[in-house]
């Protein structure tokens, strides 16, 4: 099956490469696993915060926040954002990373409003009062619709002629006279550039290509789902995180979603939560909180994927004509989803990041593979290109 570009890899970053370039090229898609989204797509925490990540990040995050609170005609039938909100709270020793916070935010262009104690207790009834010292609000941050988000891209590709194939693990690549040569699910797939959109398992599949891998390292998270506590209606609280915390909780259906923010390097697997993992989680939420955790409702692990430098990967490897890398979103691939895809086209159609991307001050250089290149050096089973 000849195709002018062979995406591997259907969760939201492959996703929206697709949407985006899909209306201009022929495109296959292809996913490993039975449905897309399977692994880091579908265990998001469903939050838009545009501040999150490296400074790279914040600005990719910035350039898709236009399409996600307006999308295109058609492209979905309910709201992709909804307001949320986010609530910081600082103990008494953390006042100066809670001033850079400040900074960072009005640096941003981004709206913070500094809260008394007791503004941000009555927001969230459940904190243990002893914990407030300072506390901040920033109401730029929603709730995403994660798969309404995901489908309206893989809705958008297949609409404009698009083929997605699902059980479609990769068994082989080559190069043979110009063009990528990929084995996957009893088919042959071929295609002058080859786009690796594959999260977790992106080196892997770059060493089926016999290119050398970035040393992208897969992270283990952990989020259960805990009842809401008795009396109190969580619909309208904001997400809650702590100054020095990697941890936060966000309202969910009614309930509480709760993750102490752990980050444990794994090799690329279906993650599943380990006991000691949510059991830290139990611990933690109840140090920040009254409430005495009695069950944990549900209880999961997905994987968020980084670069060395925790930006993202983006473009054609150095080594290797007509690769391109879409990889490493470090957790913010939902946020990043349309201008990433977007600026994946651009730089396959035209060799240049878009206009509005270089206008925001990101440099194709800052998030190009070669970056991560430790000498240049050619993988010795690499292919001809």
């Amino acid at each position: 099956m000849d195709c002018d570009i062979l995406i591997i890899g259907a969760g939201i970053s492959g996703a929206a490469a697709a949407y985006a370039i899909g209306r201009k090229r022929k495109v296959i898609m292809l996913e490993g696993e039975f449905q897309p989204g399977y692994h880091a797509t579908g265990r998001s925490a469903a939050l838009y915060e545009p501040t999150l990540g490296t400074a790279t990040m914040q600005r990719f995050n910035a350039a898709s926040e236009a399409f996600l609170c307006a999308p295109p005609p058609g492209f979905t039938d309910r709201p992709l954002m909804t307001r949320r909100g986010e609530l910081t709270i600082s103990d008494a020793q953390s006042r100066p990373a809670f001033e850079r916070l400040l900074t960072l935010t009005a640096d941003s262009g981004r709206a913070m409003r500094e809260l008394t104690a007791a503004a941000a207790a009555a927001m969230v009834p459940i904190l243990r009062p002893e914990l407030i010292r300072w506390a901040a609000l920033e109401p730029d941050v929603m709730d995403m619709n994660v798969h309404a988000i995901h489908q309206g891209y893989l809705r958008g590709f297949t609409t404009s002629g698009g083929q997605l194939v699902c059980n479609a693990q990769v068994r082989r690549i080559d190069k043979r006279n110009g063009l990528w040569e990929v084995e996957a699910a009893g088919l042959r797939f071929r295609a002058p550039i080859v786009v690796n959109a594959a999260g977790a398992w992106a080196d892997e599949i770059a060493r089926f290509a016999g290119i050398s891998p970035l040393g992208l390292q897969p992270k283990r998270r952990t989020a259960a789902i805990l009842a809401a506590p008795d009396g109190f209606d969580t619909h309208e609280w904001p997400v809650t995180g702590f100054i020095g915390d990697a941890g936060y909780m966000k309202p969910e259906a009614g309930k509480l979603l709760v993750s102490s923010g752990d980050a444990t390097p794994v090799e690329p697997q279906d993650a599943q939560p380990e006991d000691i993992d949510v059991a830290l989680l139990v611990d933690w939420f109840e140090s920040k909180t009254t409430m005495n955790v009695k069950r944990v409702e549900r209880r999961w692990a997905g994987l968020r994927t980084f670069a060395r430098d925790d930006s993202p990967v983006l473009g054609e490897d150095p080594t290797a004509n007509g690769f391109y890398w879409l990889a490493g979103q470090g957790g913010c691939g939902i946020m990043m989803s349309e201008s990433l895809g977007r600026s994946l086209a651009s730089l396959v159609l035209t060799g240049e990041l878009p206009a509005d991307i270089r206008a925001v001050g990101v440099d194709s250089a800052e998030i190009s593979p070669r970056r991560l290149r430790l000498d240049g050096a050619r993988d010795p089973c690499a292919p001809e290109c």
